[in-house]
């Protein structure tokens, strides 16, 4: 039998407890920081120059000279895979961070002072959604043109009325908790109940969707490279190596298996981390877990 005594510090697990004890969301962890590692050092740990051309050792299956073998230029593959890792990083993060700074601006606006300004900034980001994803994407980049800084711009756009819904629907909820009407009566400053009150609560999901975002943003980026609007040769990009390899699929199938399965694991370790952080963040889904380990 179960007693109090004993329910009690499962009842008090901090959420990072929460987190470190699921194996999943800890693997994810895992290759996010290779990846991040990666992002950082992709240059200096290239055992190659991602343009150092060789024709004589081109299309040379995986070796002990060279990990990911060479494509039709006898280029390193494994150089050019972590170039490319670090470069499809870089876009991710900083449209994940315009999305999310310029999206939770307008969400907590508009749910907060509500009214008739709720109404039109919530129609304009309706629009926005009325779009797929990948044609408004397209859309930008036909606009002004290929190329990293349209791409993060393109991304940017998309991602950013998926963070508005979110602060709005979160700030929604809190702006009618007791603690907020009470330092309303207090007189206490707009300015303050957002930074004091609304923001710190609307944190957990917010976090949540910027990890789930920074995934399909790399799928975005990869998506874009691969039809020639995204990075530009001769930078390499994770798509752009992928559509490099068609001609070459049956002679030379790690030109795109290894593009292809980092693009495929970057994307599963932001989305399961994802996951793991939502168990933990909300309140229902927390309780939920609390509820299974109490169980078990």
């Amino acid at each position: 039998m179960t007693t109090t005594d004993d329910a009690a510090p499962d009842t008090r697990d901090s959420a990072w407890l929460l987190l470190a004890r699921n194996p999943v969301t800890l693997l994810s962890a895992l290759v996010l920081i290779v990846v991040a590692v990666i992002a950082v050092t992709a240059t200096a740990i290239a055992p190659f120059g991602i343009n150092d051309v060789a024709v004589p050792s081109a299309l040379r299956a995986p070796s002990g000279a060279h990990w990911f073998g060479t494509d039709e230029l006898g280029r390193d593959v494994l150089s050019r895979v972590l170039v490319a890792i670090q470069a499809s990083m870089r876009i991710a993060l900083v449209s994940v961070a315009l999305a999310a700074i310029v999206g939770v601006a307008v969400g907590v606006l508009a749910g907060f002072r509500g009214g008739w300004l709720d109404t039109v900034l919530m129609r304009v980001v309706d629009v926005m959604f009325a779009f797929p994803v990948l044609l408004l994407a397209l859309a930008v980049v036909a606009i002004l043109g290929p190329g990293v800084t349209t791409t993060i711009l393109a991304i940017a756009i998309v991602y950013t009325p998926i963070f508005a819904r979110v602060a709005r629907a979160s700030t929604l909820g809190v702006r009618t908790e007791p603690f907020v009407q009470v330092s309303r009566a207090m007189g206490t400053g707009d300015a303050y109940i957002l930074r004091r009150h609304i923001l710190p609560n609307i944190a957990g999901p917010l976090i949540v969707q910027t990890s789930l975002s920074l995934a399909f943003a790399i799928l975005s980026e990869a998506a874009l490279s691969f039809l020639g609007l995204g990075i530009q040769p001769p930078e390499p990009s994770l798509g752009r190596m992928i559509f490099d390899s068609q001609g070459f699929v049956t002679m030379a199938w790690w030109m795109a298996v290894f593009p292809g399965a980092a693009i495929f694991l970057i994307v599963l370790a932001f989305n399961l981390f994802g996951d793991g952080l939502r168990d933990v963040l909300d309140p229902k889904q927390r309780t939920s877990v609390e509820a299974r380990r109490r169980e078990r």
